[in-house]
């Protein structure tokens, strides 16, 4: 992404190779995954102007498929169009992201439910090995570690479950949710809790008790959540990380 894709001053980053098979989508869908990427991984943060112009010329395609993606990007919640003034990286609120949690959550049990009939030796180990990872880089105060190996425990849940169009919609979701980790590391107080959570869910899965493992990823889930709905402020608050949030330790 060249700098003109932005507005004056905001950050670059060095796409590398992430766009490897970028030459097999459509137009707007190249647009659509290399603009989609930058954000998911915050390095188009939110409230950052996106100018269509210096994307077209980025990318080297015409306005048309950037105003495309821009469109389908925006119907993801990812962006925000705003009536003569260009597109705007969105930033959640309080009640986006309480609602982000409640679809992860849907997602996820359902996922569990149909992941425990499926799931072999192998994928519980990986479960356990994660949730060990987990364990280690909590010992260690070592957040990003541990939202690396946490994000991969729960997307392998997804996976066992077999079904795409769940994985899917659930990337679409924690893709969201993800660029705010460090708050929600705040809403769960711990990431201590969180280790013991995941092992106790592993446990369930290596007995095949479907119920159980439904029962405890729900109630993991719902930590944030019930932190969100009793916060005394009613106002609908930006969840955008503040430069103290992205050093704090657990």
């Amino acid at each position: 992404m060249t700098q003109d894709a932005i507005e004056p001053g905001a950050r670059r980053g060095d796409t590398g190779d992430r766009f490897a098979d970028f030459e097999n989508l459509t137009l707007w869908q190249r647009v659509h995954r290399a603009v989609g990427d930058e954000i998911l991984s915050n390095r188009l943060p939110p409230g950052m102007v996106l100018n269509e112009v210096g994307l077209a010329r980025a990318l080297g395609v015409s306005r048309g498929p950037v105003r495309e993606a821009l469109g389908r990007l925006a119907s993801e919640g990812l962006v925000h169009m705003r009536p003569r003034r260009g597109a705007i990286v969105a930033s959640l609120t309080r009640a986006e992201f309480l609602e982000a949690y409640q679809v992860r959550e849907a997602l996820e049990v359902m996922a569990i439910r149909l992941a425990v009939a499926r799931i072999d030796d192998a994928g519980i180990a990986e479960l356990e090995r994660l949730a060990a990872e987990m364990q280690d880089c909590a010992g260690r105060d070592d957040v990003d570690r541990f939202f690396e190996a946490n994000t991969a425990f729960h997307a392998a849940i997804v996976a066992a479950s077999g079904n795409q169009k769940l994985r899917e919609v659930h990337r679409q979701v924690v893709g969201q949710m993800g660029r705010y980790q460090m708050r929600s590391l705040a809403l769960r107080g711990t990431v201590r809790r969180s280790v013991q959570e995941h092992r106790a869910i592993v446990r369930a899965v290596r007995r095949r008790d479907a119920d159980r493992a439904a029962h405890l990823l729900s109630e993991h889930i719902r930590v944030p959540q019930r932190r969100l709905e009793s916060a005394p402020d009613d106002e609908l608050i930006e969840l955008r990380p503040s430069e103290a949030e992205k050093g704090a330790q657990p």
